[in-house]
C-alpha cells in the first residue's frame, strides 16, 4: 500500500512511518519544513514539502492521487495560538479530506482528539483546539466519498508502548503511549471494516490487532 500522512514529521507519524516501512509500505509525509525531510527518509518514508495551510485542494490531491489510503495527523502543536488551531486543525484537515476525494483516495484515517467536539464550551486556547477538532471531524463524518476511521487517543505519553489496548466508541479518560496509537493506525489502515467508526483510544490490556478486528466486528 502506499499511504500518505499529512503532518508527515509528527512524533505519531513518524513512529507510523518506521511501522510501515517495515512491513513493506511506502509512506509519504507531508511536511512544510524541508529541513525535515531527513527525519522522514530515516524513518523510511517519502518526504513531501507542501504547507496545508496554504495549499489548494488541487496541490494537495495531486500528492494524493495513486495512494490507496491517507492519514490526517497534523496539528498546529502545542504552543500554536488560536488562530492556527483554524488553519491547521480544522482548515487543514478539511482540505486535506476535499483532496482525498478529489484523488480518489476512499480510506482516510483521522488522528482527533478525545474530547472533540464542535460545540465544546470555554475560551482557553484548548477549548478551541477541541472545537477545531471536533469541526474537522464533523465534517470527515458527512463525506460519503470517504471511508474514514476518527481515532481520538487519550493523553499521549512518550512511555515504550505495551502493544496492548483498549479501543471503543468511549473509553473514559486515561494515557497511551505514542508507539501504540501509531500501531493502531497501521491496524486501522488495514481493516476496511473499521470504516464509519470514531474511536477512542488508551492504554488497556488487548492486543492492538485484536482490538482492533473486535471493534471492526461490532
Amino acid at each position: 500500500m502506499r499511504i500518505v500522512i499529512a503532518g508527515g514529521h509528527g512524533q505519531i507519524a513518524l513512529r507510523l512511518e518506521r511501522l510501515l516501512a517495515a512491513r513493506g509500505d511506502e509512506a509519504a509525509g507531508i511536511i512544510r519544513n524541508p529541513q525535515q525531510s531527513e527525519d522522514l527518509r530515516a524513518a523510511g518514508a517519502e518526504p513531501v514539502v507542501l504547507d496545508l495551510e496554504s495549499a489548494t485542494v488541487e496541490e494537495a490531491a495531486e500528492v494524493l492521487r495513486g495512494a490507496d489510503a491517507a492519514v490526517f495527523a497534523a496539528g498546529a502543536g502545542p504552543n500554536s495560538g488560536t488562530e492556527r488551531k483554524d488553519t491547521v486543525d480544522r482548515g487543514a484537515a478539511v482540505l486535506f479530506a476535499d483532496a482525498a476525494q478529489r484523488a480518489g483516495v476512499r480510506r482516510y484515517v483521522v488522528v482527533s482528539s478525545m474530547g472533540a467536539d464542535p460545540d465544546h464550551p470555554g475560551d482557553e486556547v484548548f477549548d478551541v483546539y477541541l472545537r477545531a477538532k471536533g469541526a474537522a471531524d464533523a465534517y470527515v463524518r458527512a463525506q460519503t466519498a470517504l471511508d474514514w476511521t476518527i481515532l481520538r487517543p487519550g493523553m499521549l505519553t512518550n512511555d515504550a508502548g505495551t502493544g496492548q489496548v483498549l479501543l471503543a466508541a468511549s473509553t473514559g479518560r486515561g494515557p497511551v503511549p505514542r508507539d501504540d496509537v501509531a500501531a493502531a493506525i497501521a491496524e486501522l489502515l488495514d481493516t476496511p471494516a473499521a470504516a464509519g467508526l470514531t474511536l477512542e483510544l488508551i492504554s488497556g490490556n488487548v492486543p492492538v490487532s485484536v482490538a482492533v478486528k473486535d471493534i471492526a466486528g461490532n
